[in-house]
Order: structure tokens, then C-alpha cells, then sequence
């Protein structure tokens, strides 16, 4: 397990603004797919009970810690993604398997601001971070054709266009409206600049 000591001034807020980022709901029903995911109840990394009721960060990170369970959720998305998932519970195994699932995100298919760090799961820095990449997964999963449990958002296909040089010079010609237009303008009504403004007793103005 890893120990660090209390967080103070600047890296106390970031931790601070971390831990509001995390939303328990979110993070349970993460947890909810990966079990239904690999048909099995995950365990606490120690291979106790199931961790149910969930109630806070700790709980969250407690059956993923060890990256087993998250190494078999990369290799049911994407066959050998990860050739060895090592089952020896020591901190060096355990961070080499969430090293080795988030370079098999990334063979995948996954993006790089999807991801998280080791120690945002391991140290429990950014947990909210192992959940977004949860449901990142599952947005691409779907995209995939995977027909397993559903979670996140589908990640929608490519949509590219060509255009020829000609559609491309014919373009820099044409003026957007965001550029803006005079036309119609004028100074009917406004007082110059320097003018007096007189209110008459019938209430009409006067320069």
C-alpha cells in the first residue's frame, strides 16, 4: 500500500478540487460494468469479500488497486491486449498490470487525455480520472461493435471530407458574415460628438 503524507498549500487545493470531481454515482456504476463486463463480483485487493455497499473514493479504487481486474476488462474488450496479468498482490506487480491495461487502452483505440496516471488509481490522487477512462472504454467498446454491457457515450465514426484545390481557393473568396456589415448604416438620429442635448417643455429633444 501506498503512504504519503498530508497534502498543504497549492497541493492541498488541487487535491481538494480532485476529490470534488468525483461523483460516487458515476463511480458506482463504473464499478457496475466491469463486474458485468467479466461476470464476476470484484473483490478488495487483498481478495476479500465484495466491496459492497460503496460508499466513498477508497471503496471505489479498492478492487481495481491491484489493476487484475481492469487488466481481464481490457483483454474481454480486446483479446491479448495484455499478454500476462500478474496475480502476485506486490506494489511493484500491481502497478506494472494498470501500466500494461492503459497501454492496452491505447492499442485499443483510446485516447490519450482519456487515460489516467498509475498513481492517480494507485495513490488514490485522481480517482474521478479512473472513471472517466471507465466510461471512455465503454464509449468505445460500443463503437467497436462490442455486444456486451453498455456504458458511456458511443464514440462516433469519422466523418472526413475532401475537397479539391479549386473548392478550396473558391472558398477564400467568399466574405462571412461573421466579418460583419455596414450595410444600411448611418448617423440619422445620433448627436455629434461635442453637441449639447436641450429637453424641450413639449418633451422632444433638441441639439
Amino acid at each position: 500500500m501506498a503512504y504519503h503524507g498530508p497534502s498543504y498549500g497549492l497541493s492541498r487545493e488541487c487535491q481538494m478540487k480532485a476529490q470534488a470531481k468525483f461523483q460516487l454515482d458515476r463511480a458506482i456504476e463504473a464499478l457496475d460494468w466491469v463486474e458485468a463486463v467479466l461476470g464476476r463480483q470484484l473483490a478488495a485487493e487483498n481478495g476479500g469479500e465484495p466491496v459492497r455497499p460503496i460508499r466513498d473514493q477508497l471503496d471505489f479504487a479498492a478492487p481495481l488497486k491491484d489493476g487484475t481486474a481492469l487488466c481481464d476488462l481490457i483483454n474481454k474488450l480486446h483479446p491479448g491486449a495484455v499478454k500476462k496479468v500478474n496475480r502476485n498482490k506486490t506494489p511493484f506487480m500491481m502497478r506494472e498490470n494498470l501500466e500494461m491495461f492503459l497501454k492496452g487502452c491505447v492499442a485499443y483505440g483510446l485516447k490519450n487525455q482519456d487515460l489516467f496516471q498509475v498513481n492517480d488509481l494507485y495513490e488514490h490522487r485522481n480517482l474521478y480520472m479512473v472513471v472517466d477512462c471507465i466510461f471512455a472504454l465503454g464509449g468505445l467498446a460500443q463503437k467497436f461493435g462490442f455486444d456486451g454491457p453498455v456504458i458511456g457515450v458511443k464514440v462516433s465514426d469519422e466523418n472526413r471530407r475532401n475537397f479539391t484545390r479549386e473548392q478550396l481557393a473558391a472558398s477564400s473568396k467568399i466574405i462571412g458574415l461573421q466579418y460583419g456589415s455596414n450595410s444600411g448604416a448611418s448617423q440619422r438620429g445620433m448627436t455629434a460628438y461635442g453637441t449639447t442635448r436641450q429637453i424641450l417643455p413639449d418633451g422632444k429633444s433638441s441639439t
